[in-house]
């Protein structure tokens, strides 16, 4: 049991430090609140983590990971236009979940080399991902694009969802903790992002396109 209780610990702060980052903005939580939110000693919270910087770049480890994960091909088929809804749909979920990172993220890099560093190879594996996605579609004749115009719209794609919650706070900074309106500013971000690669699709690809994009323009009306 004493072997369990520091990896516990560990991730108890972990957990509570991304809540709170979450809901209140990185810069707004110090390692302090943190340790009196857990009802721990700040000594015990240093056992662990050597400052808050250290809390974040291991917050980061675990996002990364998932983004690994999630955001992949298929490995034994061509993908179709629902692979491309689920890639955004899992995009659009761990930009939420870990959406402190997005918020804060241009004061984020400035003051964590790490991050810097990190964050580019994450928008690199996306762009990469969606890149993958369009050129499966195109090789089945379900989208018609010149590989400048792939590599374009891979881009805007990322671009787009990368820095949707931030236009979303901008619009609307006092209700951006309330689930209801972030479900729908998330379905807004899918709606958007969709309608990006809709131009270029052809045949039942695009009539799939039509009818998942009015059942997210039916969410956010």
């Amino acid at each position: 049991m004493q072997s369990k209780a520091p990896r516990r610990t560990r991730e108890r702060i972990l957990e509570l430090s991304l809540r709170l980052f979450n809901e209140f903005g990185e810069p707004n939580i110090t390692t302090t609140v943190i340790a009196e939110e857990l009802n721990i000693s700040p000594g015990n919270l240093y056992y662990h983590f050597r400052n808050k910087d250290d809390i974040v770049n291991s917050i980061f480890t675990q996002f990364e990971g998932e983004i690994g994960r999630m955001l992949a091909v298929p490995a034994d088929r061509r993908p179709n236009m629902e692979d491309v809804w689920l890639y955004l749909h899992l995009m659009f979920e761990l930009v939420w979940r870990y959406r402190f990172f997005y918020r804060d993220l241009n004061d984020l890099l400035s003051r964590n080399r790490t991050l810097e560093l990190h964050f580019k190879q994450i928008l690199a594996h996306k762009i990469k991902v969606a890149k993958q996605l369009c050129e499966g579609l195109r090789a089945d004749g379900a989208l018609q694009a010149s590989d400048m115009e792939i590599d374009a719209l891979s881009a805007n794609m990322v671009v787009v969802a990368t820095y949707w919650l931030s236009y979303e706070y901008v619009r609307n900074p006092r209700k951006y903790t309330e689930q209801q309106v972030m479900a729908d500013a998330l379905a807004r971000g899918c709606y958007q992002v969709l309608s990006l690669i809709g131009p270029y699709l052809r045949g039942d690809t695009f009539l799939l396109f039509q009818k998942l994009a009015d059942e997210y323009r039916k969410k956010i009306e």
